[in-house]
């Protein structure tokens, strides 16, 4: 396991981290329903309440946080861990927020796209022009489970548009450091894809359209993809659940390689501190956000780094 820093614990399913340029964090808390700043003596603060699943978050071009909300889940708690599960009773239904980080305000600015609602919404990223990417994995129903998808949309709420539909379990998004090349990890099979992007919102598909992109690789050993984050040389480093820890991957896919951590579900990973030399990640069943110095610069990103 590598070495790492508790920044804080007792955090409800932890998720969606930003490292924000004054020293404190943003995080959601998903089984609480709850967006909340952390500081870094560890202290907690509520920002919002939201409700459902406050899931993926980005800072967007006016400084507002922007959140994929999943509508909640079902936890399971096993020897003193949070377990995700299934569509809840409360499903409140999946839609994009934003939220004031001032004042706490929510507003709903997507729940569907044409006409076909959001399920599930997981991870967004924004891109130079003040647009973003975000993933729907949709929801499991005992025995049924809904199909995920890449979308893109303004946060005036004047376009919303499916990019790729289906990605089985679409869950973490990034972009390239050129924004040429979006990047989905999806859940269950274990596999990172590479769309190349070519207008607002749109991505080439594979001939014949079987698959959502190309296959940038996925590891031998069995585990589930989450959340993402870029470095500044392009690498992409996915958080690993069961195989727990962070997976990097080279652009071509000829590099995979892991860094281990000892949290079953570990579900996302951002980059802050002095040249964003610092990863921090959540460790969500475990109820942590935890820092440790990282092998190369994370990439900024927009309307927060840069």
């Amino acid at each position: 396991m590598s070495d790492y820093t508790v920044i804080t614990d007792g955090l409800r399913f932890p998720e969606g981290p930003i490292a924000m340029p004054d020293g404190t964090f943003i995080v959601v808390e998903i089984a609480a329903g709850r967006l909340t700043r952390v500081y870094p003596d560890g202290r907690k603060e509520t920002v919002a309440e939201p409700g459902g699943g406050p899931n993926g978050a980005a800072i967007g071009p006016d400084g507002a946080c922007y959140v994929c909300n999943n509508g909640g889940m079902q936890f399971h708690e096993k020897d003193g861990l949070l377990i995700p599960g299934d569509m809840p009773e409360d499903y409140s239904g999946g839609r994009i927020e934003r939220i004031d980080l001032d004042t706490g305000k929510v507003e709903v600015l997507y729940t569907e796209v044409n006409g076909e609602p959001l399920k599930g919404p997981n991870d967004i990223v924004f891109d130079r022009q003040g647009g973003f990417w975000f993933t729907d994995l949709g929801k499991g129903r005992g025995r049924s489970q809904d199909r995920g998808g890449l979308y893109y949309a303004r946060t005036d709420g004047s376009l919303v548009r499916e990019a790729v539909f289906p990605i089985p379990t679409a869950n973490g998004v990034g972009l390239s450091p050129d924004e040429k090349t979006v990047y989905v990890a999806d859940t269950m099979p274990g596999r990172l894809w590479a769309m190349d992007i070519i207008g607002e919102g749109e991505v080439a598909r594979p001939e014949g359209g079987l698959l959502p992109g190309r296959l940038v690789g996925q590891p031998s050993e069995f585990c589930y993809f989450d959340s993402l984050a870029v470095d500044a040389d392009g690498n992409i480093c996915v958080a690993t659940i069961f195989h727990s820890g962070i997976t990097i991957f080279s652009p071509d896919g000829a590099s995979v390689r892991h860094v281990p951590t000892d949290d079953l579900v570990t579900t996302n990973i951002c980059f802050g501190g002095e040249d964003l030399r610092t990863a921090y990640i959540t460790l969500s069943s475990a109820g942590k956000l935890v820092s440790m110095p990282w092998e190369r610069p994370g990439l900024p990103l927009n309307f927060l780094n840069v």
